[in-house]
């Protein structure tokens, strides 16, 4: 019966996706307005911020990456598109604000994604006992090729995006 292979494939994909510390979106900036975006963080954990302005201006924001403690993790300001990486240094909740506030007329369409924590491993792939054989290195291999891709056709279509805006 193909249904339940189906299912449970579904069912652990839509798990991995819930554990997974992961948010990739677009959103609205409005004129002279901060949007802020929560991840809670463990100590030690790699996390990664990358953002692209596709629509608005002078296709600018001012970002800052603050921890728990209110300690500045990363701040820039009138930037077009950046990534920043960093390593958790206290556990807690982490913001990530995105600021239009020095426009006074102009809105902004800003792509964000924010990863927390290393990828998962494919189901039934991380847990074994014995070598790792030839079809499964092969499967992790074309699952990295294929995030690869999805990578660099985000930001294509963000470049698109931008272009066809202008």
């Amino acid at each position: 019966m193909v249904t339940k292979p189906l299912f449970a494939a579904v069912f652990l994909g839509l798990i991995n996706n819930i554990l997974s510390k992961s948010v990739e979106l677009t959103f609205e900036l409005p004129d002279s307005a901060v949007e802020c975006f929560y991840q809670d963080i463990e100590k030690n954990t790699s996390a990664s911020l990358e953002f692209q302005v596709i629509t608005g201006g002078q296709y600018d924001v001012d970002v800052k990456i603050e921890a728990p403690n209110k300690q500045i993790i990363y701040t820039q300001t009138k930037m077009q598109y950046d990534s920043h990486q960093f390593v958790a240094p206290v556990t807690g909740v982490y913001s990530a604000c995105f600021s239009n506030e020095f426009s006074t007329f102009s809105h902004k369409l800003v792509y964000m994604e924010f990863n927390v924590g290393p990828e998962q491993p494919l189901p039934g792939v991380g847990v074994h006992a014995t070598v790792i054989t030839q079809l499964e290195s092969s499967t992790e291999e074309i699952h990295s090729s294929l995030n690869s891709i999805i990578d660099h056709q985000t930001h294509h279509r963000l470049r698109e995006a931008q272009g066809q805006k202008s």
